[in-house]
């Protein structure tokens, strides 16, 4: 059993006092202890009991890939074999928006992604399951460990489609943000969905302070429908009553993430129907050029299609980030080195 699966006062340490359950607490989210036994402050035949029963991180470090622009992708074996990845992005200045010295983790969610979205390697391997609330705190934990970097902000935006795991998502959020645990504000978390309209809702109702992000990649049923599957059974109408119920609840900015696709979503009028969506939910966007998958037909937009596209959303007085790609030469596209790195063991098997 994994201790960060569960949150101290469900762990079952039969009589061990209050006083040593928060001891141990503290070495497992403040001082990040990599084992049991560096657990100093405690007996050693509690340590010894300690390790018998239980297991400190559910994923290990399969490799750790470097760009040249600092971003680093993260590949982690989970304890039933699967893979999943993070990625570590420093903050850079683009072309609108402000610099920043934040460092974010985008985190996964699941193993896999059921939702298909047609540009993205996270599902081309199908899905296999959710990932505990332990899978979920880990990579946070030990990202920094591996890295020596302090994470500012989180993004649920790597693999896997987070509101499809809902309830292992919210359990993690809680140790993610409390003052004993990973320690990061609430509004320094995004959860970013490609359109679950009923957990949408339910995160407006939920007491929880994080920030909501949309993938969207297309501003009608016309060009949602061709790349994002999901949009068949929530249209871009129910999408944006479900953000303006989410405002109405919170009163907090929504953001649009909006990878452009060459020939497909990148065209001035898909960026004043873009225009129009933000403007009627107060919606900030992230323009993303696209981050090439191999196997995938999709392309990149030239540079003066994509400083055309985001003119059209400043003339709009719209709130506009354009994320100039990073980590393109280490396949940081959600789910590129798991792919990767399961078609290379089919192939093993295969020989």
């Amino acid at each position: 059993m994994y201790l960060l699966d569960q949150l101290p006062e469900e762990w079952d340490l039969g009589a061990v006092p209050r006083y040593r359950r928060d001891q141990i607490r503290d070495w497992i989210y403040q001082k990040r202890a990599a084992s049991f036994e560096l657990m100093s402050s405690l007996p050693k035949e509690l340590r010894d009991s300690l390790q018998s029963k239980f297991s400190l991180s559910p994923l290990t470090l399969e490799k750790l890939q470097g760009s040249k622009d600092t971003t680093r992708k993260l590949l982690w074996k989970l304890s039933q074999g699967d893979y999943i990845e993070s990625v570590l992005i420093p903050a850079s200045p683009a072309l609108y928006g402000e610099k920043s010295d934040r460092m974010t983790l985008c985190v996964s969610s699941q193993v896999g992604c059921a939702y298909g979205c047609r540009f993205c390697a996270s599902g081309l391997e199908g899905w296999k399951r959710h990932l505990t609330p332990g899978e979920i705190v880990g990579q946070i934990i030990e990202t920094e460990r591996v890295t020596g970097e302090r994470i500012s902000n989180l993004v649920f935006m790597g693999m896997g489609e987070p509101f499809a795991n809902f309830e292992n998502l919210r359990k993690a959020i809680e140790m993610i943000n409390a003052s004993w645990g990973v320690g990061i504000g609430a509004r320094h978390i995004t959860i970013s969905t490609s359109g679950l309209v009923p957990q949408i809702k339910r995160l407006a109702d939920d007491p929880l302070q994080v920030r909501l992000a949309i993938s969207l990649h297309g501003a009608t049923n016309e060009v949602r429908n061709q790349i994002m599957p999901v949009n068949k059974k929530y249209p871009v109408e129910e999408l944006i009553e479900a953000c303006e119920y989410y405002q109405e609840k919170q009163g907090r900015m929504i953001t649009f993430e909006y990878i452009l696709l060459e020939g497909i979503n990148d065209q001035p009028d898909h960026a004043e129907a873009l225009a129009r969506l933000a403007k009627r939910v107060f919606a900030k966007v992230n323009v993303i050029p696209y981050n090439k998958v191999e196997g995938l037909p999709w392309d990149r937009p030239s540079d003066s299609k994509i400083r055309k596209f985001a003119d059209v959303l400043k003339r709009h007085e719209i709130k506009i980030t354009l994320r100039l790609e990073k980590g393109h030469d280490i396949d940081a596209a959600c789910g590129q080195l798991r792919l990767k790195k399961v078609q290379e063991e089919q192939v093993d098997l295969s020989t």
